[in-house]
């Protein structure tokens, strides 16, 4: 029997496996990868290609990469409650998927690796699984870290940040959309004090350090008036939390005398916050409307789309993104593969609008933002595109892939997962070969 050269290398992987009756490990040389010939549908800057890891993995949303180059991914359908996490390794180091396999059942959301622990975050708790290299599959049942977050229909998927030295910054969506006394009625006005602020639309830190915590006991509320943020990350450049917001919907539905349905389409917009101790955003006092570069008190709180009013009592964020492209993950690059000009910035992954009706639905993009001391440096600039497939999107079941989570690899590799078809890409500076 002749095996042309990749042939014999699976072979001689797997008959090695076979016979020492031990788990597989990942291999760790990466000199094989190639690039797919077309990106895998993704357009990219110059010098940039991509390929498909892996493809049709139910429910996908976050992903995080170890540093053995194992993939792990939280599942989750908020509709039919169905989820848990997905395991995926690489056997011959060609950069694609050899094993896939799905375990638990919890809708999981947030996903990370600290200290050999695999933390998931589910609607009312935070769990991990204790990790082993050697086996891809954890053998133990998970641990909960965190239990009993208030329970919620809107906005209750649990996504954080973990610091080098273990401490957890957990997201807790507001309920609503913007605190009204009737939810989602026309001309209904806000609560005031808005009762949801005061366990809900806030971070929350924890330690990873201890178990079994307690939400309401145990947690320390660290910032407030944030809608809700699925794209989370502790920059450990300048060790500080950012986060961008997923803005409010419905100004020109639930206020038409006082907004165009243009208006409502294009406001407000998708704020980037910079979050330290104690900070008050103005959520649902106000919203960040980006032609007047300033926060305007919304209409539920005596607003007209023009007047401040107590809005300069609360932090602005440091940029700001177009209205409802759902941002639903962010990450800062601290890879030495890219050019230096992506380097220790920011990417954010936006999983598209749906609420843009009768207009074109936008987003479904990866986007760069530069960064320096802290602070964004220059314009936003789109790095993946391609992901809706189509020319003009109505509405985003038309979209053929949504990017929803985004995570870094060992060698600098950025990975980004698809919550339509459930698929992973992995882009490379183009220093590799691309396959024909």
């Amino acid at each position: 029997m002749i095996l042309y050269e990749p042939m014999k290398i699976r072979f001689l992987i797997f008959l090695l496996i076979f016979l020492s009756g031990c788990e597989e490990t990942p291999t760790a040389e990466i000199s094989q990868v190639k690039c797919d010939a077309d990106n895998g549908g993704l357009t990219l800057p110059e010098g940039f290609c991509a390929l498909v890891v892996a493809d049709h993995i139910s429910f996908l949303r976050h992903i995080v990469v170890t540093e053995s180059g194992d993939i792990y991914g939280s599942r989750r359908n908020r509709r039919l409650k169905l989820g848990g996490l997905v395991a995926i390794r690489d056997l011959d180091g060609d950069g694609k998927a050899d094993r896939v396999e799905e375990f638990g059942d919890e809708p999981a959301l947030g996903i990370a690796v600290h200290n050999n622990f695999l933390y998931f975050g589910a609607n009312k708790r935070i769990l991990r699984h204790r990790l082993d290299e050697t086996k891809l599959l954890p053998h133990d049942t998970a641990e909960v870290v965190i239990d009993n977050f208030p329970d919620q229909k809107v906005h209750a998927g649990k996504t954080f940040a973990i610091t080098p030295d273990g401490l957890i910054y957990v997201n807790v969506g507001s309920p609503s959309n913007a605190c009204q006394r009737e939810e989602l009625a026309v001309g209904s006005p806000g609560l005031t004090p808005c009762p949801q602020l005061v366990q809900q639309a806030a971070i929350w830190r924890f330690d990873t350090q201890y178990t079994n915590q307690d939400f309401a006991t145990d947690g320390v509320k660290y910032a407030s008036g944030i809608r809700n943020t699925y794209a989370i990350s502790w920059n450990s450049l300048n060790e500080t939390l950012y986060a961008v917001q997923h803005g409010r919907d419905g100004l020109h539905d639930l206020w038409p005398d006082i907004y165009e349905a243009q208006q409502g389409a294009e406001l407000p917009a998708e704020e980037f916050l910079k979050i330290e101790q104690d900070d008050k955003f103005s959520w649902p006092y106000c919203y960040y409307d980006p032609n007047k570069n300033q926060n305007v008190l919304a209409p539920e709180y005596g607003g007209d789309g023009q007047q401040s009013g107590i809005c300069s009592d609360y932090k602005d964020p440091i940029f700001a993104f177009p209205a409802h492209y759902s941002p639903n993950d962010l990450t800062f690059y601290s890879g030495q593969q890219f050019p230096l000009q992506y380097q220790n910035g920011a990417f954010i992954a936006f999983h598209g609008s749906y609420n843009r009706g009768p207009f074109e639905q936008v987003g479904y993009q990866v986007v760069y933002v530069p960064f320096k001391d802290g602070l964004p440096t220059g314009n936003s600039q789109v790095f993946a595109d391609g992901f809706s497939g189509a020319d003009a999107i109505k509405a985003p079941e038309d979209a053929e892939f949504r990017p929803v989570g985004l995570a870094q690899g060992p060698d600098g590799s950025l990975y980004i997962a698809d919550s339509v078809q459930g698929r992973i890409w992995r882009v490379m500076h183009q220093k590799q070969e691309i396959s024909e």
